[in-house]
């Protein structure tokens, strides 16, 4: 008995000793997720930051374009080894996504492959298996890839639009991806290989002028091609190309920052493209529908600011289809939508409003049908009149007045879209308009497309507001074209309803004749009679 304090103080110390190394076991534990996570968490940190970095370069910055593509090449470059696939996925859907800035992507390729020549290889076999022509042309210029690869895949694509046997918008579709490419690398291809770029050009009008058009008069807004003709798009962008070739490939829309490094970029190494061959046909393919070039405005419609770029100007194209571009990302959110065509990198060098309005109008009435639906475009012009109120109402009003005026030759499905998104504009902005500019109506026989477009517009307000409303919008020569009041119609109410709607003296004979059929009244034919007349 008497060692047994001493045995207890023994384990009191054993105890105490465990306790303290599950302790040191479990903060060592804990320290260790901790910097684990720590770590993870950091990894994550400088992946945001290389993103965020990528992603910003060339938006507004108190230091030029060309000293930060510098040091986010530098950046770039010291970070390759530890997150090289980041970037290379990163740098790839920045330059898919945002095709405005695709010189700048490019430039910086060109930096980094300049720098390191195993990155500029692996970036373009990235790009290979993406296959986006924007940014593998460019490329060319900034001497990441060289003019005879790109050459020879233009050259595959002009062989795959001469194959028969295949259906018209697969050949469309590869001319059209060939021209479309030209404005960002004709010069160049011009300088370095004028031979090869003549007979692709040679083969590309051969194809041009064997092509049917049978869909071209189908897909006008139109019926007359006054005051602007409606051309093909393939015919609008090869006039295009060919004023671009009579300039010597000059252009004045495409930001090209990678002349500022040409003594850096020239000393770099080339990489080839390898052979890319356009898959066969198959019938589950979907290809892009031919359309007409929508036109509204020229030089004359917008006198003051920036002149309008002609139809046949390159720089035509490439505003429009940066603007459809700016539409297709952002359509489902209309508020960046706006705020994105708004904020156009050239917008100094253009009559920004009328071009926005312009293409905004060509998907409305684009034929057959719009890509998306009519509201959407309605929402955005909505939109880009409350940010720029001092001037898109206005081009917005002048656009509706041109629709209006040549709205006689216009095509009935263009016309029931131009009535839908007119009369929802207006229940917008409380219902106003001039409706006093449009007293022609007045004279014009009631089917005439002009007192037509009126009437289906009030109808169509109607619905979105009330008729006493309608009444106080129009002024009083113009009540014939207010709807008729709508009222209830409630049967029940009406005294005459049984003489002009005798159901239920046709229910109670259909019921007399089922009973006694089926043997369960007897009666005579003077009795059903008076059972009859009773009913009534």
């Amino acid at each position: 008995m008497p060692s047994r304090p001493h045995c207890l103080s023994h384990r009191y110390q054993t105890l105490h000793i465990l306790i303290r190394i599950e302790t040191h076991l479990l903060e060592f534990v804990v320290d260790r997720a901790y910097r684990k996570r720590r770590r993870v968490s950091e990894n994550q940190e400088i992946e945001d930051r290389l993103e965020s970095l990528i992603l910003c370069v060339g938006e507004k910055s108190t230091s030029s374009l060309e000293s930060n593509l510098e040091g986010l090449a530098s950046v770039l470059e010291a970070d390759l080894s530890t997150y090289r696939a980041k970037i290379l996925r990163i740098l790839t859907d920045c330059a898919i996504r945002m095709p405005e800035k695709c010189t700048i992507y490019t430039t910086l390729v060109g930096l980094l492959n300049a720098k390191n020549f195993n990155f500029g290889g692996e970036f373009v076999e990235f790009m290979v298996k993406t296959f986006k022509e924007a940014l593998k042309a460019d490329l060319v210029n900034c001497h990441v890839i060289s003019a005879t690869s790109l050459l020879q895949l233009l050259d595959n694509m002009i062989d795959a639009a001469n194959e028969d046997s295949v259906p018209q918008v697969r050949r469309d579709w590869y001319v059209f991806a060939i021209l479309s490419t030209l404005p960002w690398v004709g010069r160049e291809l011009y300088e370095k290989k004028e031979q090869p770029l003549e007979h692709l050009l040679v083969q590309i009008e051969v194809f041009l002028n064997k092509r049917p058009k049978k869909h071209h008069n189908a897909l006008k807004v139109w019926a007359v091609d006054t005051p602007h003709p409606q051309e093909e798009y393939l015919d609008c962008l090869w006039a295009q190309i060919r004023k671009l070739r009579q300039d010597n490939w000059a252009e004045k829309h495409i930001a090209r920052p990678y002349l500022a490094f040409d003594s850096i970029l020239c000393e770099a190494l080339q990489h080839n493209l390898p052979s890319i061959l356009p898959p066969p046909h198959h019938d589950s393919y979907k290809y892009p529908m031919p359309w007409v070039v929508f036109r509204l405005f020229d030089y004359t419609d917008c006198p003051e600011g920036p002149i309008l770029p002609g139809a046949h100007s390159i720089e035509r194209f490439l505003i429009e289809e940066h603007l459809h571009s700016i539409i297709e990302m952002y359509h489902l959110e209309r508020k960046d939508c706006a705020t994105h065509l708004l904020n156009f990198p050239y917008k100094l060098k253009i009559p920004l409003e009328y071009c926005i309005v312009e293409v905004i109008f060509a998907e409305l009435f684009h034929m057959p049908s719009p890509r998306y639906l009519d509201i959407c475009y309605g929402s955005i012009l909505i939109e880009l009149c409350k940010l720029q109120p001092s001037t898109m109402p206005q081009v917005l009003a002048l656009a509706t007045e041109m629709l209006f005026h040549r709205i006689d030759s216009m095509n009935v499905s263009c016309f029931d879209r131009f009535v839908c998104w007119f009369s929802y504009h207006l229940s917008n902005f409380q219902f106003r308009w001039r409706w006093d500019d449009w007293d022609v109506c007045l004279s014009l026989d009631s089917e005439h497309p002009k007192p037509k477009f009126v009437r289906e517009v009030m109808l169509k307000s109607m619905r979105l507001s009330y008729h006493q409303r309608i009444r106080e919008i129009l002024p009083e020569t113009f009540a014939g074209f207010i709807p008729q009041k709508p009222e209830p119609e409630y049967k029940y109410a009406k005294e005459a309803e049984a003489e002009t709607v005798p159901s239920a003296d046709i229910v109670v004979r259909i019921l007399f004749g089922v009973l006694i059929f089926k043997g369960i009244i007897e009666t005579d034919a003077k009795e059903i009679s008076f059972h009859l007349d009773f009913a009534q």
